[in-house]
């Protein structure tokens, strides 16, 4: 009997009816003769009752300022909360379950609170259960430091909890349960024609998410690239097959998939800089602009002058410290980044006149570019992005 790991998010707990689904997954993955370890995430989100960020509300609201130790035994709450109904409907259905936190799963942190780092598993209690037919139900985004300090993941740490157990676990899959379908093309609130993507390599996830794109948690990919174990994002709301995510060097199912691009990402709220400088201290300007904290993209440097991009939200940060130093510079507000994504691009002519090509027929100019082995990123103006994203949805067949 395998071992999977199946990870459910708060949307798929949120509800009775939605609850009923989740255990309905976990049975029939067991009626398959796979066995579950369950990874739940909080109940919904803001404003329900339970969801994390509503407890953490209700607790600034009531005490003020949290210190981070306290804020972390808040926050863990929820999944705890979580993994107890869920263990207790398998068990009322007839099949035996355990709810388990973090720490009592094995999971080993540092002492960063708030945003945890993983460390290690010891996986003997999950074992434990599984040999006595114990289906456990853990609670995600939280461990526990080696002197017994209950910390959380983050942002995504229930993702990253269930890659972390499955790697512990030696599981033949992990399963990512959202509300949605699978991966998809586009964002397809931009894109009416983006469509699911049956699989997709490890290496194109991370780039989507780091180029805008809400797919899984990167670090939960890291641990499961590292361990070379499938992931499947799946709905809990239908019977779609999903997206499996793999080493696609060693799956011939996705060497067959012809297509050079596998998806496009973007990120709103761009604002690029450009920066006279002629004294040839790039060095000295980007070390302190990284002491401040400010992430960089889209980076040209040339010998009088650098341009680049940076999120909006660090603009007046930036702005300070370059009238600070004396820097002379320009701006340019309200821009997007469009990022295109393959790992096939690699060594293939054309691509980039391809996206130069359908960008100049819509009447959208490029404000500036950056490429990977493969990425394709280009800085358009935010008014242009629907429009060029569906053109190079076309021109690329997605």
């Amino acid at each position: 009997m395998d071992i999977i790991v199946q990870k459910f998010g708060g949307t798929s707990v949120a509800t009775d009816e939605s609850r009923e689904k989740v255990v309905q997954k976990i049975i029939t993955a067991k009626a398959h003769g796979d066995f579950p370890v369950v990874v739940v995430s909080a109940i919904g989100r803001l404003g329900s009752p339970y969801a994390t960020d509503t407890l953490l509300e209700f607790a600034k609201n009531c005490a003020g300022s949290i210190a981070d130790r306290e804020y972390d035994l808040l926050l863990s709450c929820g999944e705890i909360i979580s993994a107890v109904i869920l263990a207790s409907l398998l068990t009322n259905k007839g099949y035996r379950a355990k709810a388990l936190t973090g720490a009592q799963a094995g999971i080993i942190t540092d002492k960063q609170h708030k945003n945890a780092d993983l460390l290690y598993t010891h996986a003997d209690h999950i074992l434990s259960c599984v040999e006595q037919g114990v289906i456990p139900v853990v609670a995600g985004f939280q461990g526990i430091t080696a002197d017994g300090e209950v910390t959380t993941l983050g942002r995504g740490g229930s993702d990253t909890t269930a890659s972390l157990l499955a790697a512990g676990l030696k599981a033949e899959r992990i399963e990512i349960f959202t509300d949605v379908d699978g991966i998809m093309t586009a964002d397809p609130r931009v894109c009416k024609k983006a469509r699911i993507i049956p699989t997709i390599s490890y290496n194109e996830v991370f780039q989507m998410a780091d180029s805008g794109a809400k797919v899984i948690h990167p670090r939960a990919v890291e641990y499961a690239m590292r361990s070379n174990i499938p992931l499947v994002i799946k709905n809990t709301f239908t019977d779609e097959k999903g997206t499996y995510i793999i080493h696609t060097t060693k799956d011939s199912a996705y060497k067959d998939n012809d297509h050079v691009i596998t998806s496009i990402a973007h990120r709103n709220d761009r604002v690029q800089f450009t920066i006279q400088d002629d004294t040839a201290c790039d060095k000295q300007l980007l070390d302190r602009i990284a002491e401040d904290r400010i992430s960089i993209d889209l980076i040209n440097i040339f010998p009088s002058y650098k341009v680049f991009t940076i999120d909006k939200r660090h603009r007046t940060k930036l702005e300070k410290l370059l009238k600070d130093e004396s820097y002379t510079y320009t701006l340019k507000e309200n821009c997007a980044k469009v990022t295109i994504i393959g790992e096939r691009m690699t060594g293939v002519p054309g691509v980039m006149a391809r996206i130069v090509s359908a960008l100049t027929k819509a009447h959208i100019d490029i404000l500036q570019t950056a490429d990977s082995l493969t990425t394709i990123g280009c800085l358009i103006e935010e008014n242009n992005l629907s429009e060029a994203i569906n053109r190079l949805h076309d021109e690329f067949s997605l």
